[in-house]
């Protein structure tokens, strides 16, 4: 237990070392003057157009969730469920180890709804499914439309093969919607802790929400960088929305909290030909509104929740002399 404690953190930072210096080797001449210029000369539009991507983002994240409970059976208001997802996605994207962090907040918040932990547990794993998911699928288009973006990070695999790996993945995806409408066996996992925990396959009126939310969330956190970039040297949407994935996926295999130094690094390799400066501007306006202002808030929201708990569960006798002061 004390090697699971201390290993995503140390693994989080040592990848935030090892993306610093190379991303050090990438933008030695980048001063802050510079960055500063980037930051100014994008249009107040396009700022409001990234603030608009990152609502669109968050609003779909909390579609993770309520794609979970359908697929469980669960009926939990609207407005709890979308605060409980934003609060969960903003601290774990900034914490980094998002599967452990999200887990925490999921299991505390859910669990005063009813929730067993076995419930708990196998919406987690959905959220994280639905996740891959998306990313797998819009991978599988971008490489069909866009195949040569594979070009940027390397020869990891040759242009011409790209689209058919794209083609493979969106056949990957096919398949698994189809097994939706075949109606398996569900399979039974007997866990010592959590008790029996039945894997049912999804139906269909899972599925195919799950190819909607996930897609609409990458497509907008993936807007807000776009929006921030300038035109010039700008390789389009699809280009920029390619290398958001790797990048992003990257930052969240890595649980560098905030995926710091793993983002800029990604880009930066994947954008050569436009301004750097540029790039980690738009970086830091992403940073802004899917990191930092969603962080803040939820705190914020964790602190008025864990008062009204304290407060629901405050010895009677405590509380009638409470109100007695009051009074």
């Amino acid at each position: 237990m004390t090697f699971k404690k201390y290993l995503w953190p140390a693994v989080g930072g040592l990848t935030i070392a090892l993306s610093a210096w190379l991303l050090y080797k990438e933008l030695r001449g980048l001063s802050l003057d510079d960055l500063w210029v980037s930051l100014a000369a994008i249009p107040k539009t396009h700022w409001c157009l990234a603030a608009a991507s990152s609502l669109v983002a968050y609003w779909a994240l909390a579609g993770y969730d309520r794609i979970a409970l359908m697929h469980l059976g669960r009926k939990i208001d609207w407005f709890f469920i979308t605060v409980c997802s934003f609060t969960t996605y903003a601290l774990s994207h900034n914490i980094g180890a998002s599967v452990v962090s999200g887990a925490v907040v999921r299991y505390r918040a859910y669990s005063t709804r009813g929730m067993t932990p076995a419930e708990i547990g196998v919406l987690i794993a959905m959220c994280s499914f639905t996740f891959i998911l998306g990313t797998l699928m819009l991978i599988g288009v971008i490489l069909v439309i866009e195949p040569e973006v594979i070009a940027r990070f390397g020869d990891l695999i040759p242009v011409e093969a790209s689209a058919a790996l794209g083609y493979f993945l969106l056949v990957l995806i096919g398949l698994y919607v189809v097994a939706s409408f075949m109606k398996l066996k569900p399979l039974t996992l007997r866990l010592s802790k959590l008790g029996s925990v039945n894997i049912v396959y999804p139906a269909p009126r899972v599925v195919l929400p799950q190819l909607l939310i996930a897609p609409i969330e990458l497509i907008g956190a993936a807007g807000i960088i776009y929006f921030a970039l300038p035109e010039a040297g700008n390789p389009g949407y699809m280009v920029v929305l390619g290398i958001f994935l790797v990048s992003f996926s990257a930052a969240l295999l890595s649980h560098a909290p905030g995926g710091l130094g793993v983002l800029e690094l990604v880009f930066v390799m994947g954008l050569p030909d436009m301004n750097p400066a540029d790039v980690i501007a738009a970086l830091l306006v992403f940073r802004l509104f899917y990191l930092i202002i969603p962080f803040v808030m939820a705190l914020v929201v964790i602190f008025i929740f864990e008062r009204s708990q304290f407060r629901r569960h405050e010895p009677l006798d405590i509380q009638r002399a409470k109100h007695q002061e009051k009074a």
